[in-house]
């Protein structure tokens, strides 16, 4: 599609402070989205050591860099029960859970979808390694061109529903691509290791 298709159009893109939501959100801005940066500041027990704020700062950082509006999006009390009382609630009943299948569901492509569509955006996009194509006239999930970086397994649950409005725009690309990129756009994240965080 010509950067002309998308002059009008608003992508909320959710920054998490790394790489790859960073790439994607140039990327949208190069296509000539409007392109707003959401940082989704997510629930964390006590005991466990908080690192919300440094990753806020490095994708406002990003946001900056970009030239893009910046919101923070509190979901804490949707994670804190879409996931957390989720995890609890299975390993009470001897089952182990998957958390970061439940997190895209309830919390990024559910409560940050939801909002994004309410303030008037056209669609969300985040930096997951998966691919939404367009199938006779629908839209299907489909594996990251890079194996061992793919995430679909983990928005399995996303029905067109939700994928007529999710923007993916690194799943055709291999980390190492990604990487490039974020040299090429002078990103400020661009040297930053992967993360390994739930969700």
């Amino acid at each position: 599609m010509k950067k002309s298709s998308f002059k009008n159009k608003t992508v909320c893109v959710g920054l998490s402070g790394g790489v790859d939501s960073a790439v994607s959100a140039a990327l949208l801005k190069h296509l000539g989205f409007k392109v707003i940066g959401v940082f989704i500041k997510t629930w964390q027990p006590d005991f466990i050591e908080c690192t919300w704020k440094e990753e806020r700062k490095d994708a406002m950082r990003v946001a900056a860099h970009l030239d893009i509006p910046f919101v923070t999006l509190d979901l804490e009390e949707e994670y804190k029960k879409g996931v957390a009382d989720y995890m609890i609630a299975e390993y009470k009943k001897g089952r182990v859970p998957n958390p970061d299948v439940m997190c895209n569901k309830e919390v990024k492509f559910g409560a940050f979808l939801n909002k994004a569509l309410e303030l008037g955006a056209d669609a969300i996009a985040t930096g997951h390694y998966a691919q939404n194509i367009m199938k006779n006239n629908r839209f299907e999930l489909h594996r990251g061109k890079d194996p061992a970086k793919d995430q679909s397994y983990f928005l399995w649950t996303l029905t067109e529903k939700e994928l007529m409005h999710v923007i993916l725009p690194i799943g055709h690309m291999k980390k190492s691509e990604v990487r490039k990129l974020a040299e090429s756009f002078n990103l400020p994240v661009s040297t930053k290791k992967d993360s390994q965080g739930v969700c």
